[in-house]
Parts: C-alpha cells; sequence; structure tokens
C-alpha cells in the first residue's frame, strides 16, 4: 500500500480549495424575502360550473377561487360559507363536498367574510334504490383503499388475492363474491361481511383500518352487497381521461389548495370523482396531500406535482411556491433556452447567477463536449483571443473534433448495451462501436440513427447495428429496451399488469411488442466455426402478439395509436420507426433533448431522464417543448442541440451562487457542479501526468473515452470503482457518478498511481530535468493543465515553498506530490 508522508499531503491538499460552491456554499446575503404581500381579494368565482350528481353514490368537491388586484388566484374553498337553494336538494360539508339528497335543480352560493359571493347551478338526478355496481362504485375504492395493493401480489394476503391495482374486474369480483363459497360478504347482514369488518378493523387486519363504518366507502360496500352484489353498468365503457382542477396554481408557504378531479368516460359520461381518486406527492418535503386532495404547503419554496390515479388514468398538479427574490432585468437573449428559463426563473422569483470565466467556460465546454482537458495550448490561445465570438467558435471546434465523436460514441455504446459477454462477440462490438462513432463524427440525423439500430437485418460485418438484437434476443427485451431509450416509456410494469402509475395496460405493452413479432435469427459461421454471429431477418408472417390473459391475438400499435395491419411481406419494424419519428409523437424527440440537457447539467428537466410519464412532469415544461421543437425543425441534428444548449447564457452561468439561488436544484439558475465520467477522470489524470494507461488487448495509446465496449471495463480497477457502467441495462442510471470513500483511497493509495507518478516519462520526473523555466512558471503551467486557470497567489506561494524546501533528494518527489495533491482535490475531479 503507497502512502504519502502524511503531514506533506494534508499541507499540499490546501493548495487548491475548490473555490467554487462544490466545498462551500454561498452565504445568503439577501434580506428578507420580497414575496408580495396579501392583497385585498376582488372577485369570488367558482372553479367550474354547472356539475351533476348521477345517484346517491356520487360526491362533488366544490372549489372556490378568490381574484385579488394584480389577477392572482388563490383557493377560498375552506374559508367561505355555502348555502344552498332548495336546500333540501344536497347537504354540503365545512370542506365543500356536496352530498345528494334529492333530484332537482340546486343552486349554490359561497359567501366571503368580506360580503363578495359567487354562485353555482348543479343538477342532481332523480335517486333511486339500484344498487351501486361493483366496477363502476366498488373498484375504485379497492383502488382508493389500496386492497388492491396489498392483496394483488401473487398469491395475495393472507388467503385473499385481488388483481394488482384493480387491472382485472371480472377476477376480482369472483374472488370477492364466489371464492371460498362466498364468505367475504353476507347479503343477509351486509354490515357483518368479512370485507367490511376487515376492513373497519372491527377484526383484526394486517392492513389496518382502511375507512370508518358510515363513511362512503362503507356505505356504497354495505348496499352493493344488500342490493345482491351486482357486476355494475359499467361493463361497455372505460375511463377515456381525468382531468384536474386546477392544472395549476401558484401558492403561498403554508397555504392550502384543493383539488377537484373529472373522469370523462368513453360513452361521454362526465362525472366527479375526487373522493375517489388516488393522490401522490413527487416533493414529500415540500407539501402534503389528503385523500380528499387537499394540499398544503409546507415551509419550503420551489415546484412539486401532485399525481393524480383513478380508473386507470393518469393526471397531475403543478404547483408553485415561489422564492419571491427580485430578479433584475436580464440581458435579452434570442437563445430559445435562456428565453424559457429566465421566465420560470422570473415567475419563481430566483435571480440567477452570473455568466462564468472564460478559463471555467474552456474547462466547462471541453469536458462536455470532447470528454477531456482543454490542453495548455488550447488554454492560451483561448486566453488570449480577445474577439467576441470565442466561444461560440469554441464550440463549434469542439463539435468537429474527433474526440467529439469518440466522448458521445462512449455514451451510446453503453445504453445501447454493446457487452462482450464472449470471444465471438468481440467482431460484433468493435464493428458496433466504429459504427456508432462514425454515426456521430458524420453527424448522422437522429432518427436515421435509431432507424438503423431498431430495422437491422444481416450480419454485424454488414450492417453493425444488428449487434443490439444479440444483447436484447427476446421480443420483451426488445420493446422494454427500445420503450426506454428512445421514447422514454420505462413499459416493463404493464407486461404483467396495468402501469401503476401511467396508463399503459398489457394490451399497450404486447401491441408495441407486435411490432418485434417477426425479428429471427440463423447462424453465421463465415468459415470459421468459432467466431460467429447471428444473423438478424424479417421472418415472413403476419405480424401480432398473443395477449397473456385474454388470448387475444394483438396488432401491432404505437402507445396511443391505432392498430395496424401490416403485410406479411412487410417488415414492421419500419413501421414502429415512422410512428416514433412522426414529429406529433410526444416521446421519442422529447426523452432525447430530456438526455442531451441531462449530460450538460448532470440533471434532466424531466428526472430520471428516461422517465417520461405525466406523474412524473417536467420543472420547465415550456423549456422542454421548445427544445424539442427546435430539435424537430433542425432535422433531428444532435451537433445543432449541443450547439444550442452549449451557446446558451444557462450552460455559460457560474456555479457560484449569488445569495438567492442557493437552494435551487432543478431551474437551473446555476451551474450544478458534479463529478466527471469515470473514462474522463482516468484519461484527466493521464493528461495531467503525460501518462497512458493500458487496456487488455487495446492499442497502447487508446484513451479510455475510446473503449469499444464494456468487456467487463477490461478488468481495469478505476473504471470499476468510479461507476463505468457494464453495459446490462438501457438505463443511465447504471453510471455511478456518485463519490465514496473507496474512490478516495484509491487515489491515495493506488499501485497503479504511484507508478504513473514516478515513472521517468511522466510528467513529474521531466519537470526535474526542465531548466529553461522558473518553478512559478511550472506550477502556473500545471494549474493552466489541471484547471485552465493559474494559481492564485496563496497557491503559487505555498506550492513554490514546498519545491524549495524539498525533504527529498530526488526534486522529482517533490513535483509528485504537487501533482498528486493537485488530482486529489474536488475543483479538479469535478464539472463546474
Amino acid at each position: 500500500m503507497y502512502f504519502r508522508n502524511i503531514s506533506v499531503c494534508g499541507f499540499l491538499l490546501t493548495l487548491t480549495l475548490f473555490s467554487v460552491s462544490i466545498a462551500q456554499a454561498a452565504e445568503k446575503t439577501a434580506a428578507a424575502s420580497t414575496l408580495p404581500s396579501s392583497s385585498e381579494m376582488q372577485e369570488l368565482q367558482f372553479e367550474h360550473a354547472q356539475q351533476t350528481l348521477a345517484d346517491r353514490y356520487s360526491r362533488l368537491q366544490l372549489q372556490v377561487v378568490g381574484i385579488d388586484e394584480r389577477g392572482r388566484k388563490s383557493d377560498q374553498t375552506r374559508k367561505v360559507t355555502f348555502q344552498a337553494t332548495p336546500a333540501d336538494k344536497v347537504s354540503i360539508d365545512e370542506r365543500g363536498r356536496v352530498t345528494p339528497l334529492a333530484g332537482g335543480q340546486v343552486t349554490i352560493t359561497a359567501r366571503a367574510v368580506s360580503g363578495k359571493t359567487a354562485q353555482t347551478r348543479i343538477t342532481v338526478h332523480e335517486l333511486t334504490d339500484t344498487a351501486p355496481g361493483f366496477k363502476d362504485r366498488v373498484m375504485p375504492l379497492l383502488s382508493k383503499y389500496s386492497c388492491n395493493t396489498c392483496h394483488g401480489k401473487p398469491r395475495g394476503q393472507n388467503g385473499f388475492e385481488l388483481s394488482l391495482f384493480g387491472s382485472d374486474a371480472a377476477k376480482d369480483y369472483n374472488f370477492i363474491v364466489k371464492q371460498s363459497r362466498g364468505r367475504r360478504i353476507s347479503q343477509a347482514l351486509p354490515a357483518e361481511s368479512l370485507l367490511l369488518r376487515k376492513a373497519t378493523s372491527s377484526i383484526p387486519h394486517g392492513g389496518g383500518k382502511r375507512f370508518a363504518v358510515g363513511s362512503v366507502a362503507w356505505q356504497t360496500m354495505h348496499d352493493w352487497i344488500q342490493g345482491g352484489a351486482p357486476v355494475g353498468s359499467q361493463s361497455d365503457f372505460k375511463v377515456a381521461k381525468i382531468e384536474v382542477l386546477p392544472s395549476e396554481r401558484v401558492m403561498t408557504l403554508e397555504g392550502e389548495q384543493q383539488l377537484s378531479v373529472i373522469a370523462h368516460y368513453t360513452n361521454g359520461m362526465v362525472e366527479d370523482v375526487t373522493h375517489l381518486a388516488i393522490y401522490h406527492t413527487n416533493e414529500d418535503s415540500m407539501v402534503e396531500i389528503d385523500e380528499s386532495g387537499l394540499v398544503k404547503a409546507q415551509d419550503r419554496q420551489g415546484e412539486f406535482a401532485i399525481v393524480v390515479v383513478y380508473g386507470g388514468q393518469v393526471g397531475a398538479f403543478r404547483g408553485i411556491i415561489p422564492f419571491g427574490y427580485p430578479v433584475e432585468e436580464q440581458q435579452k437573449s434570442n437563445n430559445p433556452i435562456d428565453k424559457a428559463v429566465l421566465a420560470k426563473l422570473d415567475r419563481l422569483g430566483i435571480p440567477p447567477s452570473p455568466r462564468c470565466s472564460d478559463e471555467t467556460f474552456l474547462r466547462r465546454v471541453t469536458i462536455d463536449l470532447a470528454g477531456r482537458l482543454p490542453s495548455l495550448e488550447e488554454t492560451n490561445a483561448f486566453k488570449a483571443d480577445q474577439s467576441s465570438d470565442k466561444r461560440n467558435r469554441k464550440i463549434d471546434e469542439l463539435l468537429d473534433s474527433p474526440e467529439y465523436a469518440d466522448y458521445f460514441a462512449s455514451k451510446w455504446i453503453h445504453l445501447l448495451r454493446n457487452a462482450r459477454s464472449a470471444p465471438e462477440h468481440r467482431r460484433g462490438t468493435f464493428s458496433f462501436h466504429h459504427w456508432i462513432r462514425e454515426s456521430f463524427r458524420q453527424n448522422k440525423p437522429y432518427d436515421k440513427f435509431v432507424r438503423d439500430i431498431l430495422t437491422a437485418s444481416g450480419d454485424v460485418t454488414q450492417h453493425p447495428p444488428a449487434t443490439w438484437y444479440r444483447e436484447v434476443s427476446k421480443m420483451e427485451d426488445q420493446v422494454e429496451n427500445m420503450s426506454q431509450i428512445f421514447l422514454g416509456v420505462r413499459i416493463t410494469c404493464a407486461r404483467c399488469h396495468h402501469h401503476p402509475f401511467e396508463k399503459w395496460s398489457q394490451q399497450d405493452y404486447y401491441q408495441l411488442a407486435a411490432f418485434f413479432s417477426q425479428v429471427d435469427r440463423k447462424i453465421s459461421v463465415d468459415g470459421n466455426p468459432t467466431y460467429f454471429e447471428e444473423r438478424i431477418f424479417h421472418k415472413r408472417g403476419v405480424a401480432q402478439v398473443k395477449h397473456p390473459a385474454t388470448g387475444e391475438n394483438l396488432k401491432p400499435a404505437g402507445l396511443g395509436a391505432e392498430p395496424l395491419t401490416i403485410p406479411a411481406d412487410d417488415d414492421p419494424r419500419h413501421k414502429l420507426v415512422d410512428w416514433m419519428v412522426d414529429p406529433q409523437n410526444p416521446y421519442f424527440s422529447t426523452v432525447l433533448v430530456n438526455r442531451y440537457w441531462k449530460h450538460f447539467f448532470g440533471k434532466g428537466i424531466v428526472d430520471p431522464e428516461d422517465d417520461l410519464r405525466e406523474t412524473n412532469p417536467p420543472s420547465n415544461p415550456e423549456l422542454l417543448e421548445s427544445l424539442r421543437q427546435e430539435f424537430i425543425a433542425s432535422g433531428y441534428d444532435l451537433k445543432q442541440l449541443a450547439r444550442l444548449i452549449c451557446q446558451s447564457d444557462t450552460y455559460q452561468r457560474s456555479v457560484e451562487t449569488n445569495g438567492y439561488n442557493l437552494e435551487d436544484t432543478q431551474f437551473f439558475s446555476r451551474f450544478y457542479p458534479r463529478r466527471m465520467n469515470a473514462e474522463v477522470v482516468l484519461d484527466a489524470i493521464d493528461q495531467l501526468l503525460g501518462t497512458n494507461t493500458s487496456f487488455t488487448r487495446l492499442p497502447p495509446d487508446m484513451k479510455a473515452v475510446q473503449l469499444p465496449d464494456s468487456a467487463k471495463n477490461f478488468s481495469n480497477e478505476f473504471l470499476q470503482l468510479f461507476g463505468r457502467p457494464k453495459a446490462q441495462s438501457a438505463c443511465e442510471c447504471e453510471r455511478s457518478q456518485d463519490g465514496d470513500l473507496r474512490q478516495s483511497l484509491y487515489l491515495l493509495t493506488s499501485a497503479d498511481i504511484l507508478q504513473k507518478l514516478s515513472s521517468s516519462k511522466s510528467r513529474p520526473a521531466q519537470l526535474a530535468k526542465e531548466k529553461e523555466k522558473t518553478e512559478a512558471q511550472q506550477i502556473t503551467e500545471l494549474y493552466l493543465r489541471a484547471f485552465s486557470r493559474p494559481p492564485r497567489a496563496d497557491e503559487l506561494k505555498l506550492a513554490t515553498e514546498h519545491l524549495q524546501k524539498n525533504p527529498y533528494k530526488n526534486k522529482a518527489k517533490a513535483y509528485e506530490d504537487l501533482l498528486w495533491a493537485i488530482f486529489n482535490t474536488k475543483e479538479f475531479l469535478y464539472n463546474h
């Protein structure tokens, strides 16, 4: 084990304390928040008018909105009093929930303390004694109170089995009504039914109390059992969509907002289902949401989402709690990115950080576009350049460099699972890597890039993208990998049941899978029985897949699209790509621009970057849509997308906080520092030391970002410790960029690091021999190589004193200490 002199190391590590906000957050210098003071309410109104109560089991959630003189809206539902005229048709509780009592027209008046009033009219259908149905009334309750989550396990729970998330109503009806000789319900004594006694904890229940005796849920189930447990009237139509009202609202700290959820059915019926919907929040520390749809803000600012689920459909509410700091007039930018980001920051009251320095920009953009540090010559030339467009010209220079193709190919080989698990795979993985790299070098349009992969046929030597079908050999792997990579939809859950937080069903899954149903393969030897790859081809036949639950033969269909009838001689994969690349497709271009945003900013506009769904809304929808439209308009030009991002003021902001935006972690008011990728860190250390890392059976001068596949990371301990993916999944989450103690110990104690430092050909040895430059000049050049900036006065003084005091007989050892200290700093290991 190799250790540096501890006292020297501790001293030298103070040389390059991270001058930006990675090591230490800026102090908040702002005065008290300048959130707008409350204003007098000028108008009172109902959020939505003229609704209907269909039967005695219907409920209606009223929403009353106050509007001040600036047009700002606030929820007044629990601050007003309600009066119904006539009074005998409905009852209204203090939450604004309406219960039907008798049929007829009703006018409801809301009155505020100030005397302001608002009115709405509702219709109550004639109430009958018809029992509620299982599908339309009981099933939603089983979902609302998590019955089909706990008992939806493969073998149920304690002998009671339901379909997961209510995906199979017929199965659930049979288990409740008919299984175990019907012991779960008692039509003679409905209140004594096991179903109700368990749910109300009248007898011991492992799931605890789900609802109270006499509640809406209890009464509905009681009347269903008493009425003979009918299946229900909604067997022939479904929920088409749900609408969440309001869809967005600016709130105050510790403020409240009542939500309403409206279900739209395929037969045209509309119903308030606020009391039946399921609610989740993506920010538990910012807001609470109760089962009635009441949002309660906490004492933290930012943006949050409330996810709403009902009848297999999903909706969302976006809430904003402004920081409220003064945002000065920003310099106008023609870049659509800056327009969208600044509009969001202005709305939230978050002043952005200023522009970063030239030296910071050069290092940042070189790492992000070329996967390396700027050379000493590049740094000096950029510093000497006084032209106003030098940043834009540097971006173009990097995009045209071979390193750009190397670096982005290294990103995509992992997404496309270019792994080598057997000797005969070497030819395919190397060919595929070369094809990917050439695609980026030539700037192949992204839609063409994807089509070449998904429609690949033949041997890997004829068409290298066919290698993708080697790693994703099963139809299920193909649809799930394709969906996650190119659509940003994680559809795996829908293979077995309805997606818990999305609208995708098993039918959607297998219709999408049908596009791959005719992919077949045969062995291609080419005269060598040891090294072979499979030959991929389209097998003539009708594209269809059997639904595992219903046995129905399903035709191919894109997500949310109509099924297609494809002739037996046509390869259905081309139809799949046609649907994907259509500009109206909401997924294809969206996930790509979101991936690129994550690459340059360390965090997606939608996060995770490959999980697009209504229940995971973007932090800035306008920004995401603007990027999508720009990408489509460019002809799916990947270099232009990268150029647009890097040219933006948003990308070129400083990492330092300004006293106001310290808590911003999702709106891009500043640049978020992040650790460099494993390959980039390894190459950066080699670049700084003037050394090379050797990889088994590869050219001696090959860099880590040029590695053609995972190959178990070529048995390189550094790449394994620093989180290089093994290409075992299509998820970018497989790459780890988190720091840990093992990484620090490796940099401190590794024999490989010692060998690089002490090599007679490395930079410490060369610096010790150099006579033409002073020590101050050598130190300055080291800082320029490592950080693209000269040392500060205190850093230069400390480093110079260390070299002059040199505790070793060999001066090269003193330079080793200096370089070792430099690449152990966060400023070196992070892109900032």
